[in-house]
């Protein structure tokens, strides 16, 4: 896909959504990052019924520490993996406890230093709570920089540093937002939605589908 392309992409994604926000509900940095090591493998819908229950009881690492292992799964065992993230979860908030104050660093080697975190959950973290220009490419943004020619590669690594190289400056604080909420509700893995996309006219999808009969 072309600069001008591109461009045009990212100006009616901002026009059809001006300010996109992830769907996990999350009051601090801490808050997100568990939120964001919960959903793995899971619906963010999943991740906030639980988070629901355990914020107001536990939203801080040495309140986390004191529900214990047990407890902690009390409220997660709703979601998939809940035995190995609940492991995760207590490894972590025993470093951010004994090694940051009970705070979430504002670095990349920091955070993907925790258990269970990883290159894309560092990047959710210091995109959404932090403010910086960073892409975490999950299934969904894979799928929509493939199919839209906006940045084919063939594995995440690949297609995290063409877009950071093929996004324009205005656009990369929002573009983890935009993408993986159109591959979420209109790019859809199976069943693209093409008929009632947007950026259709833009795409370079070549199998695009059509609007389901009546």
């Amino acid at each position: 896909m072309n600069a001008a392309k591109c461009r045009a992409l990212f100006e009616t994604l901002r026009e059809v959504n001006p300010a996109p926000a992830t769907e996990l509900e999350y009051s601090s940095p801490f808050e997100l990052l568990i939120a964001v090591l919960l959903s793995a493998q899971a619906t963010d819908v999943g991740v906030n019924k639980a988070t629901r229950k355990l914020y107001p009881v536990a939203h801080t690492p040495q309140q986390i520490l004191d529900l214990g292992e047990e407890g902690l799964i009390g409220y997660i065992k709703t979601i998939g993996l809940y035995k190995t993230k609940a492991r995760h979860v207590m490894a972590t908030c025993r470093i951010l406890a004994e090694q940051y104050g009970g705070e979430v660093p504002r670095d990349r080697a920091a955070l993907e230093a925790l258990p269970g975190v990883g290159r894309k959950t560092a990047n959710v973290v210091l995109n959404t709570a932090f403010g910086e220009a960073t892409i975490a490419v999950d299934t969904h943004i894979f799928r929509v920089a493939n199919r839209t020619g906006l940045a084919p590669g063939k594995n995440v690594q690949v297609v995290e540093h063409k877009l950071l190289k093929v996004v324009p400056q205005e656009f990369l604080h929002d573009a983890h937002h935009w993408l993986i909420l159109h591959g979420r509700y209109v790019c859809k893995a199976r069943k693209p939605e093409c008929w009632h996309c947007a950026i259709e006219p833009l795409c370079e999808f070549r199998e695009k589908t059509e609007a389901p009969s009546i």
